[in-house]
């Protein structure tokens, strides 16, 4: 059996436009292959509670990523170069039910972990992130939490039901899968349905940034103020964070959020010194013909991918 070529088809090779779509035009293998980090489409969203459409973001992230390339200008990497990452394909979902497709969640990425593996997953709704959350913990114990989210995620059962997007930090914070003193939210902003709706974050002293915390003193005076990460470190990127003026693409929309620029400018300054996994959560292409959404989705990949590279000697 020949050896797998980690590097992606060059673009003078087969261009952009062609050849079969993987994530940066990476090999697709098995989960069993010699990579060190596995880019996993997650098709699911059952949970949401507007607009559907993000089970489709695997496929139109994959398309828009064969515009990615690996080499970092800021960090001084090229990720290609330091680790081995390919496309394993999808994880197994059961569209009509999600206590199922939890569990097949929770498998899969469990069985990337125990073979000392990292993973990326591109979602889906963000209820798919309190699986891989199960599976980080049981491999790590609780993790330190970057979350990029316009909402808390925080909220109390929807029509009764207790698992929605909406609620899977609230769940994590419970089962104590994350650190909430090193849980850091980015992005967040108004309107809430109430006052009682910062309880969770208030009672587990989850640091919450707001977009005003980012613009009121400027974006390099917020920057400075960003912890350091030590340990094993999960990153959860729910593309609302962006302003819909940048994402149009996602479930729930809301004003004035981030800019691309500025949530590339606080990736950049990130030191963690040990990304275990990650997630791009919300991506819903029917609601954005112009792919701009899936875009800044493939730039949020690249950024995880070189935080992943930068500690690899």
């Amino acid at each position: 059996m020949s050896e797998i070529d980690f590097t992606p088809i060059p673009g003078r090779e087969q261009p952009r436009f062609a050849a079969i779509k993987t994530f940066f035009r990476l090999p697709h293998v098995g989960i069993d292959a010699g990579y060190d980090v596995a880019l996993a489409g997650l098709p699911y969203d059952g949970a949401l509670s507007y607009r559907p459409g993000a089970r489709f973001a695997p496929t139109k992230v994959r398309e828009l990523s064969s515009m990615g390339r690996g080499y970092h200008m800021t960090r001084e990497i090229n990720f290609v170069e330091k680790l081995k990452c390919a496309d394993i394909g999808d994880c197994p979902t059961v569209p009509i039910d999600m206590a199922q497709t939890g569990e097949r969640v929770e498998k899969f990425f469990g069985d990337i972990l125990a073979r000392d593996k990292k993973f990326i997953a591109v979602g889906g709704d963000h209820s798919n992130t309190l699986p891989l959350l199960r599976a980080v913990a049981k491999k790590y114990g609780p993790v330190n939490f970057i979350h990029f989210d316009a909402h808390l995620d925080t909220y109390p059962a929807a029509w009764g039901c207790e698992y929605h997007h909406g609620a899977f930090l609230r769940h994590a914070l419970e089962e104590g899968l994350v650190k909430p003193q090193n849980t850091w939210q980015f992005g967040i902003r108004g309107p809430l349905a109430a006052n009682d709706d910062l309880g969770v974050v208030e009672k587990f002293g989850v640091n919450v940034t707001t977009v005003d915390d980012v613009r009121m003193n400027g974006l390099d005076a917020f920057i400075k103020r960003l912890p350091k990460f030590e340990g094993p470190t999960y990153m959860s990127f729910d593309i609302d964070a962006l302003d819909p003026a940048y994402a149009p693409g996602t479930g729930t929309p809301v004003p004035g959020g981030l800019t691309t620029y500025e949530a590339q400018r606080i990736l950049r300054a990130f030191e963690i010194d040990n990304l275990v996994a990650a997630d791009i959560m919300e991506v819903s292409p029917p609601y954005d013909p112009t792919e701009i959404t899936a875009l800044a989705a493939v730039d949020v990949m690249f950024e995880q991918l070189c935080l992943m590279a930068s500690n690899v000697k």
